[in-house]
């Protein structure tokens, strides 16, 4: 026998939730077999089995809290299964020979369709329909797997009637299937008068709320969500958030990835985006302005002297933030393989806690969605998150007479004032519009 235990989740993170299980009670699995999925705070964790066996016991269900540690299920072997199995079969066949009443009442407590014991010595008829059963029934339903058994109560198929494909003549959740697949003439009709209330009762999730009646649905978050959640609103209530914005003529940049994407996609195997120039220019202006790459730990404020820049990236089950690590040292297409992998990763829900720990400063791209200004929320306890945004062609005077269309951006840094006065703040967004406006800046100070 083997315990299906919640592994260690790493640093801060206590407890899960669990998303799913792939198996089901019967299932026969092996070593390293992927068992269930389990969320975190952060990530989705898989569960796997430390021993070949059958899935004897699931303790915890799909939605349910745990705690690292605890057992969630039970793999028994399967040579233990067998044996079960057939101690069943042979309390089942003297329970229909007329054996010991004790027998014959553990066999039918197997099966779940049996009357007690008690009521069966009591009472004549109960016990002589009880000898009338065929001995043949009894053996499959006490060989049945407990998934076969549950499926079967679920279906409102009798096991006795089920043939059994196994050598050995235990039944299988496929076997249940099979039978259900084809025969459905064979279950009971539901009476008329029971019908009408099962049509009329609201699915689960989509029951009206309120007194109106109206339609409404009703989900429950997900432990991400409620993290995310979280993590905002205590950010807006801890720290003195405060947004500042400015502009960035893209024309440059643009003028570049049109004369260098091929030649660049064609050596590095990588395709040159924004986030590689707007990554070199915030590091180039952490440089120039410290405080913006600091945290405060209590009465101490702690400025960094590296740069792990995390990268915002919108996953099916909520936003995530990846690190590139030591940014600073990365060339231009090693900034870019990362962030793919990175969120390649995320959107594959297979990140690492590693991969999200930490982090000095955060970028996010709102432009990707069609955003043309926002105030982002500061990612905590890091004092400072870069925001950007769609471009779109606007008329720029380039003096009192002449004007032109450019392909602008709208740039947002949203910082903590407990820390960084506005001067220091609106500073370093200017570093940052006038490296990107001159790219080959960034070879020398990002």
């Amino acid at each position: 026998m083997s315990e299906i235990k919640v592994p260690d989740l790493g640093e801060s993170i206590s407890e899960g939730t669990i998303y799913k299980w792939l198996v089901q009670e019967g299932d026969t699995v092996g070593q390293g077999d992927v068992l269930a999925e389990l969320e975190t705070d952060k990530v989705n964790l898989e569960i796997s089995a430390e021993a070949d066996g059958v899935i004897s016991s699931i303790l915890r269900q799909a939605g349910e809290n745990v705690a690292v540690g605890e057992t969630i299920g039970i793999i028994g072997s399967a040579a233990d299964s067998g044996t079960a199995a057939g101690a069943g079969s042979a309390a089942a066949d003297s329970a229909a020979g007329g054996g010991a009443a004790g027998a014959g009442s553990s066999a039918g407590a197997s099966g779940g369709e049996a009357p007690a014991a008690g009521s069966a010595a009591a009472e004549a008829p109960a016990a002589a329909q009880s000898a009338a059963a065929p001995e043949a029934a009894a053996g499959h339903a006490a060989l049945a797997t407990p998934g076969a058994r549950k499926l079967a109560r679920e279906r409102g198929i009798d096991l006795g009637e089920v043939s059994p494909r196994d050598p050995i003549g235990r039944i299988g959740q496929a076997d249940v299937k099979g039978h259900g697949a084809a025969a459905p003439q064979a279950a009971p009709a539901a009476p008329a008068a029971s019908a009408a209330p099962a049509q009329a009762r609201p699915a689960a999730g989509s029951a009206p709320q309120g007194g109106d009646g109206k339609p409404a649905e009703r989900k429950r978050m997900s432990r991400r969500r409620l993290t995310i959640a979280s993590r905002l609103v205590e950010a807006q209530q801890t720290a003195a958030m405060l947004t500042t914005f400015n502009e960035v003529d893209m024309t440059a940049i643009l003028d570049i990835r049109k004369r260098r994407k091929d030649g660049f996609k064609e050596k590095h195997d990588v395709s040159l985006g924004f986030m590689s120039f707007f990554t070199k220019a915030v590091i180039g202006a952490l440089k120039a302005y410290p405080l913006l790459n600091a945290e405060i730990d209590g009465e101490d404020l702690v400025i960094k002297k590296y740069y792990d820049i995390g990268i915002a990236v919108a996953a099916k089950e909520g936003l995530v933030v990846p690190v590139v690590r030591d940014a600073d040292r990365l060339s231009f297409p090693e900034i870019e393989r990362q962030i793919g992998e990175l969120a390649g990763k995320a959107r594959a829900n297979t990140l690492s806690l590693q991969e999200l720990q930490g982090g000095t400063f955060t970028i996010t791209n709102g432009g990707v969605f069609g955003s043309l200004l926002s105030t982002p929320i500061l990612n905590t306890p890091q004092v400072g998150i870069l925001g950007m945004h769609k471009i779109q062609l606007r008329p720029i005077a380039l003096d009192e007479e002449r004007t032109v269309n450019r392909p602008m951006m709208y740039i947002a840094l949203s910082y903590d004032h407990r820390i960084v006065d506005g001067s220091e703040a609106v500073s370093f967004l200017v570093k940052v519009k006038e490296l990107l406006e001159d790219p080959e800046a960034l070879l020398l100070e990002g």
